[in-house]
């Protein structure tokens, strides 16, 4: 369970899909004065360095992040936003890309704070390192899915949640799911944004997760899908998507446009897709 590593993978196209959406949701938080909490249950680092040997070995990000700062012309302005953010850190020496914490603490305000959790000894050491000096942040080598039970409801009562397990093992599914339950029970009112794998046909478990967290007692459920190319039939992770339960006012409009670019900009084939749909509309 505690063998993944995100440094393998980081600045891939899951990656640009799950850290647009968060960016979308947080600026939709910022639009009020009021403070607010982030929460991320699978921290990994924070920071990931892309001339490292896990990241050279595997190179995702090349067919990720890096094609899209290569071929972002056109593209919604929350896009070339987003482009012109992670170029300041992939132009740096050694180039970096910024994980979901970096994110976060580079667009939160200063009264907006931030939960992270990390349960492997490596990666918390990074990402403690990463944040020491940032005393909005929280930090805690703990299970994020036990931890965010333990956390709910936060201070401050608005907010938004992050659960981006590995989803190396059949349980972390059911967990996240049970996590979803227990944590909305207590804050009912809070924003969960769940990433989820789209895997080769003989493992992929995204249609049931979907199903299962649509018949949690909530009000809204947001999918968001991007595949890049056609759907494997024996192993390796096509696509992904992002569940948002309690999603912000027209969060559906502005991802619409942005996922049919993401779609043509990073497809490794013609059968790449783009979807959002309510699962669960609002009332």
């Amino acid at each position: 369970m505690l063998s993944y590593r995100h440094s393998f993978h980081a600045g891939n196209h899951a990656d640009v899909i799950k850290h647009i959406t968060l960016i979308a949701v947080i600026e939709k938080l910022k639009q009020k004065n009021k403070p607010f909490v982030y929460i991320d249950t699978h921290s990994g680092r924070g920071l990931y360095d892309l001339s490292s040997a896990e990241a050279r070995k595997t190179a995702e990000f090349e067919q990720g992040i890096q094609r899209l700062l290569d071929n972002s012309a056109g593209c919604e302005q929350i896009v070339t936003d987003y482009c012109e953010y992670v170029g300041q850190y992939i132009n740096q020496t050694p180039a970096c890309y910024p994980g979901s914490p970096k994110i976060a603490c580079d667009f939160l305000r200063e009264q907006d704070k931030c939960i992270f959790m990390e349960l492997h000894s490596d990666e918390i050491s990074k990402l403690k390192g990463n944040f020491y000096k940032d005393e909005r942040v929280a930090i805690h080598n703990r299970d994020g899915f036990e931890g965010l039970n333990a956390c709910m409801p936060p201070e401050p009562a608005r907010g938004l949640v992050l659960i981006d397990p590995a989803y190396e093992v059949k349980q972390d599914y059911a967990d996240a799911v049970k996590a979803l339950q227990q944590s909305i029970k207590k804050w009912p009112h809070g924003i969960f944004l769940l990433w989820y794998p789209i895997l080769a046909a003989q493992r992929d478990r995204s249609r049931d997760l979907k199903k299962k967290v649509a018949n949690l007692p909530i009000s809204n459920l947001l999918s968001i899908e991007l595949a890049v190319e056609q759907q494997q039939q024996e192993f390796g992770m096509f696509g992904s998507g992002m569940l948002v339960i309690n999603a912000p006012y027209q969060l559906d409009k502005i991802m619409q446009p942005v996922v049919r670019q993401l779609a043509q900009k990073l497809a490794q084939d013609d059968k790449a897709f783009a979807k959002v749909e309510w699962l669960i509309e609002p009332a």
